[in-house]
């Protein structure tokens, strides 16, 4: 039993040993790299623990040292991939919002508050309203145009209060899509 004890207790230590000696010159490394002090002392952290949770390979005739410098390489590797994943998908949605602020932007600026009268601006909700299909054209009327609760058209329908929801989302869909290009009647229409 001694024996194992004291066996262990060499392992301990020379496992200590290997992070006193390593850990600053691995980070150091892994920060070349990841740029970020934080990240490179989480990475070089990462691979102390796996070293510690398989120290039986201290044991074994291999070089300490390029297993430390490729493993965390391999780390680095593996976060700047993530980094760059992370930053394409932002820029990416940046580029969206912008696109999105430069439609609400020209559209905005061509619309013309004559253009349209009352009676232009009822054909085109007729239009709109009239593809639609018929129940969810029903529902829609209903809710947005009579005032109608949900509750209230589920009965009188005898569906679900869920279909009811559902329906007037695919009307709202479908306006959106159709009446794009009138962007303020459509924000109109929405806030009824």
């Amino acid at each position: 039993m001694k024996t194992k004890v004291l066996g262990e207790q060499r392992e301990d230590v020379r496992f200590e040993d290997i992070y006193l000696s390593y850990f600053s010159k691995m980070k150091h490394f892994a920060k070349e790299y990841v740029i970020l002090d934080e990240d490179a002392e989480n990475i070089v952290q990462d691979v102390f623990v796996e070293l510690w949770e398989n120290k039986e390979m201290l044991n074994m005739h291999m070089n300490l040292i390029a297993y430390l410098f490729t493993t965390i390489k391999n780390k680095c590797l593996n976060q700047l991939r993530h980094q760059l994943v992370v930053q394409d998908t932002a820029s990416k949605l940046q580029e969206e919002y912008a696109i999105s602020l430069r439609m609400n932007l020209d559209s905005l600026e061509a619309f013309d508050n004559n253009l349209f009268s009352d009676q232009d601006i009822e054909k085109l909700i007729s239009r709109v309203l009239d593809s639609l299909p018929e129940r969810c054209r029903t529902i829609f009327i209903m809710s947005k145009i009579e005032g109608k609760k949900q509750k209230e058209i589920a009965q009188e329908l005898n569906i679900s209060i869920n279909t009811v929801g559902s329906q007037i989302g695919i009307a709202y869909k479908k306006l959106r899509n159709e009446l794009k290009d009138y962007l303020p009647i459509l924000l109109f229409l929405l806030s009824l």
